[in-house]
């Protein structure tokens, strides 16, 4: 018989690190378009793609993070109270 406090961390410790990584790689397409605006003379089109590509890594990687502190934070918890 599996918990499902068990599960549910589980599954939201995988939905967290799915969102960090799609997050970095959301910062590092922000910065690889802003560098080749940069060298291609800033088009208008480059600038607004490295901003949005910028701030959707942003909305997606602080929840993301936030997410896996409050896992790691149960756990420790239950860790140190001796329940699991």
């Amino acid at each position: 018989m599996s918990d499902p406090i068990l599960e549910q961390r589980a599954k939201v410790r995988r939905i967290a690190n799915t969102a960090k990584r799609m997050g970095y790689v959301l910062f590092l397409v922000s910065m690889v378009l802003f560098f080749v605006a940069l060298a291609t003379g800033f088009s208008g089109a480059m600038a607004t793609a490295a901003t949005v590509a910028l701030v959707a890594g942003c909305v997606v990687l602080a929840p993301a993070i936030l997410l896996g502190y409050a896992v790691k934070g149960a756990e420790r918890d239950e860790a140190d109270r001796g329940l699991r």
